[in-house]
Parts: C-alpha cells; structure tokens; sequence
C-alpha cells in the first residue's frame, strides 16, 4: 500500500525513528502503525517507543467519593476554552455526584439531573455554549477507604488528570499513591490483573529484538526473562519505584505503611482519543481561500 507522509511523521513523533527508517518499517508492516513501532524497536530503530494515547480532546475529569464509593466522569468539548467555562465546569461536577448512583456510562446518561436526563442537559449545554460535547466514560471503584486526586485542578474535584485509589490503610499515604499514579501512569495494579495481550505483546517484541542480537537461545531465554522482569515493574503499580520515595517500590512502599493497595483508577482527558490537526499555515491558507 502507499505509505503517506502524515504517516511517516505520526511514526517519526511516536518513536524518534529517522524518516526513511519510518517509512521502511510502514512498508514492511503494510502501514500499520502499532506494528510499525514494534518493528523498529525489534531493529533497535525507535529512540522512545511513546505510547499512542494522545490527549486530543478537550474537557474535564470530575471526581467524586463518597461513603467508600469512588466515582470518575471525563466530559469532552471541543476546545480548552470551554474547559475553564463555569458553566460547563458546573454540569460537569453534577454528571459526577449524579455518577455515585449508578453502574455504567449508559445508566449514567439517562439517569435524571434537576428535572432532565443527563443526555438531555448535555444537549441544552451544547447549544448555550456552541460547542460540542459528550460524555465520554465512568469509572468506579469501593473499598475501605477511597481517595481522590486531581492534578492541577481547574476547581475543587476537576481538572486535566483524575485518580482515585481504594486501600485499607492511611489516607495521606492513599493522597501519595493517588499522586505517583497521576505522574507514573501504571496499566494495572499487579501482574495479576495485567491485561494478558499486553504481556504477550512484548514478550514478542523482546523475543525479536533478542534474536536480533545473534545469541544462543539458551541466552535468548535469559534475556527475555529479565527484561520482561523489568517491563512489568514497570507498568504495574506495586512494581513501579515509588515517586515519593524512589529507592522503594509502591509495593514495599505500602507494606512499610501497613497499608493495602486494593485498587485504582486512573482518567486523563482524551486519553486514546487522535483527532487530525493542520498545521497552522496551512489552516490560515484553507481560511484565505474562503
């Protein structure tokens, strides 16, 4: 198939790859973009293999907790601008106290706020504001005590980044993990509860790269048992060094604090979310034209 240039530069941002190394590795990979990046790292040609999930869409994520019930909403606009809006900020944090009383996204918007459904509200919203809006996803999770935290907060319970963090234990030591999970991004809480595609994912790519290198396959063994060793300790929580204190793992962290980590969520605005953008010049040459 045609390899485009917007595709060679999506490939070139995601892995620091040179351009013909990118356009190669397309090539191979019929344009496949995510094998595409696995394909250059088993050649050793992505200088940082970066994660897809580019935040694209705007809006806020509210948190709520309540009587050990912790609950999560991202609500989406189409600018920033709309994001710092009080009216917006205000449906926002009532979708969220409305959120604390039902199961899933759907029950969610056509459960009942002030009189209207919470699709309908939306509805209304987009239409005072001009912008679209949708909400997007829920998440919720209990446990013996829950904490929140948001990062740089545009107001109390909203902001750019939400985590809540379920544990039996200290809640200042809970406000730390909440943190380290907001900077340090883990997949899942444990090995256990890793999705188990992504575990196979990369022991694929490491098995390449290791054959790659020419040795023995009694080495190869070796190899790929440490390096998956280190994959997961880096994105599970209890394996991650702990940001507060970096010479313990969040694990060991928790046990020194006589704490148990029972479970996280972890939303940030437009994760996952690709939304196509012209570069600045041409969108004021697009604007000329009329």
């Amino acid at each position: 198939m045609a390899i485009t240039a917007a595709q060679v530069k999506e490939l070139r941002d995601k892995t620091g790859a040179g351009m013909m190394d990118a356009k190669k590795a397309l090539s191979e990979t019929d344009g496949d973009m995510d094998a595409a990046v696995d394909w250059l790292r088993t050649k050793g040609l992505a200088k940082a293999a970066k994660k897809s999930g580019r935040t694209a869409a705007e809006g806020l994520v509210a948190v709520q907790v309540k009587d050990g019930t912790g609950v999560a909403v991202e609500v989406n606009a189409e600018t920033d601008f709309v994001a710092k809006n009080a009216e917006f900020q205000e449906m926002v944090g009532k979708i969220a106290e409305t959120a604390l009383e039902v199961e899933t996204v759907d029950e969610l918007t056509a459960a009942d706020l002030g009189g209207k459904t919470v699709a309908d509200t939306i509805t209304d919203k987009i239409a005072t504001i001009g912008e679209n809006m949708s909400l997007r996803r829920m998440a919720k999770i209990e446990g013996g005590t829950v904490v929140s935290y948001v990062h740089n907060a545009v107001t109390p319970g909203m902001g750019k980044i939400g985590v809540l963090v379920a544990l039996k234990g200290d809640e200042a030591f809970g406000k730390q993990v909440a943190m380290h999970i907001a900077a340090a991004s883990p997949a899942a809480l444990n090995e256990q509860e890793l999705d188990p595609a992504i575990v196979d994912k990369e022991r694929q790519v490491q098995i390449e790269i290791a054959r790659e290198s020419g040795k023995p396959e009694n080495v190869i063994e070796k190899m790929i048992e440490g390096r998956m060793k280190k994959f997961l300790s880096e994105v599970t929580l209890m394996g991650q060094d702990f940001v507060v204190n970096p010479d313990l793992t969040v694990g060991a962290a928790a046990e020194e604090a006589g704490a148990e980590i029972q479970g996280f969520v972890r939303l940030e605005v437009g994760e996952g979310i690709e939304v196509e953008k012209e570069d600045f010049a041409a969108e004021v040459a697009k604007a000329a034209q009329g």
